[in-house]
């Protein structure tokens, strides 16, 4: 009996050691709305630099939780969860620091892949096997479009999915899927004939030279500039899952219109589980606070327009995927959305035959908008333009009126 209880006590004390820290994190919703999924990210910096894993409850269940990397210096900087919240409550989370093991594997929402094709040519096209964190190019190479297979980086929520072409255009380009789940992995955005008839999604938008969805361009003061003069060009994974995945894209020597000086650019997306959203971050090296870029969506044929005039603007057609009718796809149907906060909206343009614009600033060193589409092939989706154009609205409120985070160690 006494053995037993000093084997219980000291599998308590190890226990204890293992845990660096307890902390008490409250998410409090300010609206009468129900908010599902929102994204709680906690910094790690002050706890020190050796946590492994980490543990996230309510009510004392266990709920699935992430920790990442973010800066890429072999530790682990930030813990990440989803938080469910109904009108107006208060919620508490326990987040317990480990120093030792690994963290959990939990249901995977999000994903992100950077892949080149492989040099065995008798793998399908969606069964390429040479997945990157990170790549870079020389200005000297002419097409890295090309060398990457999907054209660029992947990532994707259970809602949608985008790649971001690796070429001067960096537009995004769409995923639509029809049923909730993750796709990109299994099809890498080539689904064969079967995945199609399981109801994998196929790509949904042609994009050409257009912003397709939100990509972000330069501007000289009356039209948008591509990115042809810049020094290296990179993609990267930064993480991709299971509850965010983040993929970056770095413009080094990048000069955005003629008579600038060259400036480095980090485009950063973020996409969340749950979300058909994504969060688009541009850093730069140095204070460019007297620039102006250029973003907005493509103008799909027969779109109708929506737009507030303050940072608000989406759309809503038809057309084919691929830029006419080649016999193999069918008509798509897209809503596209973009939010650009006050801080960075500078104007916005008249719609031509090929874009929305608007015109956007950096404060010093950072820009920031919102990103969101739907296609009409979801199961889970919209019933035309009008309900799009109303949660485009209530995306912009919650937007403006975010949760509120309170931590306590």
């Amino acid at each position: 009996m006494k053995r037993n209880l000093l084997l219980a006590m000291a599998s308590c004390l190890c226990l204890s050691a293992a845990a660096q820290q307890t902390i008490q994190v409250t998410v409090t919703n300010p609206t009468k709305e129900v908010r599902n999924d929102q994204p709680v990210t906690i910094s790690l910096k002050k706890y020190g630099e050796d946590i492994k894993r980490v543990v996230v409850t309510s009510d004392g269940k266990e709920i699935p939780s992430q920790i990442d990397d973010l800066d890429e210096d072999a530790y682990n900087d930030e813990v990440f969860f989803l938080a469910d919240l109904d009108k107006k409550e208060k919620k508490t989370y326990q987040i317990t620091l480990y120093k030792d093991g690994e963290q959990k594997e939990y249901a995977s929402r999000t994903f992100a892949e950077l892949v080149v094709p492989s040099k065995n040519k008798k793998l399908a096209k969606n069964q390429q096997d040479i997945y990157l964190r990170g790549l870079s190019f020389d200005k000297k190479t002419k097409d890295r479009y090309h060398y990457v297979h999907s054209h660029g980086v992947c990532f994707e929520s259970d809602l949608i999915a985008m790649r971001v072409y690796f070429d001067n255009r960096q537009t995004i380009d769409l995923y639509g899927k029809t049923h909730k789940g993750l796709v990109i992995y299994d099809t890498q955005f080539y689904p064969d004939d079967k995945q199609l008839a399981n109801g994998s999604g196929d790509d949904v938008l042609w994009v050409g030279n257009t912003y397709g969805l939100g990509a972000l361009r330069g501007w000289d003061g009356s039209k948008m500039q591509l990115f042809d003069n810049m020094k290296r060009q990179e993609q990267r994974v930064i993480t991709e899952g299971p509850l965010r995945a983040i993929v970056e894209v770095e413009d080094r020597g990048w000069v955005p219109a003629p008579g600038l000086k060259p400036v480095n650019a980090t485009i950063r997306y973020t996409i969340y589980g749950g979300h058909r959203d994504f969060d688009v971050d541009v850093t730069f090296n140095r204070d460019i606070k007297d620039y102006r870029f250029a973003t907005g969506l493509i103008n799909v044929k027969n779109s109708k327009e929506f737009s507030d005039n303050k940072g608000l603007r989406g759309c809503y057609g038809t057309d084919w995927p691929t830029g006419k009718d080649d016999g193999k796809h069918k008509l798509e149907t897209v809503g596209l959305g973009i939010y650009v906060p006050s801080t960075f909206f500078d104007s916005e343009k008249e719609a031509n035959k090929d874009d929305y614009t608007l015109v956007v600033k950096s404060n010093c060193h950072k820009l920031h908008y919102k990103l969101a589409y739907t296609s009409a092939d979801e199961d889970f989706g919209f019933k035309g333009e009008k309900e799009w154009f109303n949660w485009l609205k209530d995306w912009k409120e919650q937007a403006e009126t975010p949760v509120s985070i309170s931590i306590k160690d």
